[in-house]
């Protein structure tokens, strides 16, 4: 991220689904005191009283019509078709030069989040140092997202992550599609996991926060929080935004 940015420089717009809440609003407010100079803007995609459309219209009024008037950073970890496609029709609507990004994760930085969320729920012990397992309370880990395959198969990297930082089984599953909880947590005891922990690999708004317990309590799994406005979360924004400047792709815009 530079330090210092043009006053014309492209808007970062935060598009969270749903339709509201806390957890957006604070990532923006990170974001905005750990970068003053960027122009942050937040859309809940879900809430027809501000629209991304209007909002890009907005940006465009401030900046000159040949360059891009902002940089949409989609508040999912990965691959999420629904949210990429209300940004796509809201992009052609406004008629508006517009980077998107990619999701935020697959990245380390994911996976310490994780490991941390697990912590603070009691459902894995890490040192004060390096955040690396001493002793696990479970000997199973799923790490639930939303999207469908293409988010489970893109959550592979992460899984790989975590299960070096716990030595422990880590499989994907999907809380919106299949492979689903149950499948997953089918697998881990399959190899004799039988303390299971459910970690959501997701901020928070892309899905009600009833559906993630309730699929832990099916399989007897323990339940982290999700990743919400974790550092790192706020942290991959701007960085999704700062790669997003220096390497601007047309087929996005």
């Amino acid at each position: 991220m530079p330090a210092q940015l043009p006053p014309d420089a492209p808007a970062l717009v935060l598009a969270a689904p749903g339709t509201g809440g806390d957890i957006a609003a604070a990532i923006k407010t990170i974001v905005c005191v750990d970068h003053p100079q960027l122009d942050v803007r937040l859309v809940h995609l879900g809430d027809s009283k501000t629209s991304l459309a209007e909002t890009l219209t907005e940006c465009a009024a401030d900046r000159p019509k040949d360059s891009p008037a902002a940089i949409v950073v989609p508040l999912v970890t990965g691959p999420h078709q629904q949210v990429y496609r209300a940004i796509r029709e809201a992009v052609a609507d406004s008629d508006v030069m517009t980077t998107i990004a990619d999701p935020l994760g697959p990245h380390p930085l994911l996976a310490e989040a994780l490991h941390v969320k697990l912590s603070e729920s009691g459902l894995a012990r890490a040192d004060r140092m390096r955040l690396f397992n001493i002793a696990a309370p479970v000997d199973g880990i799923i790490v639930a997202t939303v999207g469908g395959q293409e988010a489970v198969r893109a959550a592979d990297a992460t899984v790989v992550l975590l299960a070096a930082r716990l030595t422990l089984p880590v499989v994907a599953a999907s809380l919106d599609a299949s492979p689903g909880v149950g499948d997953a947590a089918q697998r881990l005891r399959n190899i004799g996991a039988s303390r299971l922990a459910l970690a959501p690999f997701l901020i928070g708004p892309e899905i009600d926060i009833h559906k993630i317990t309730a699929a832990a309590e099916a399989v007897g799994a323990g339940c982290a929080e999700p990743l919400g406005a974790h550092s790192a979360v706020a942290q991959l924004v701007a960085l999704s935004y700062g790669s997003s400047l220096t390497s601007v792709d047309p087929d996005n815009s």
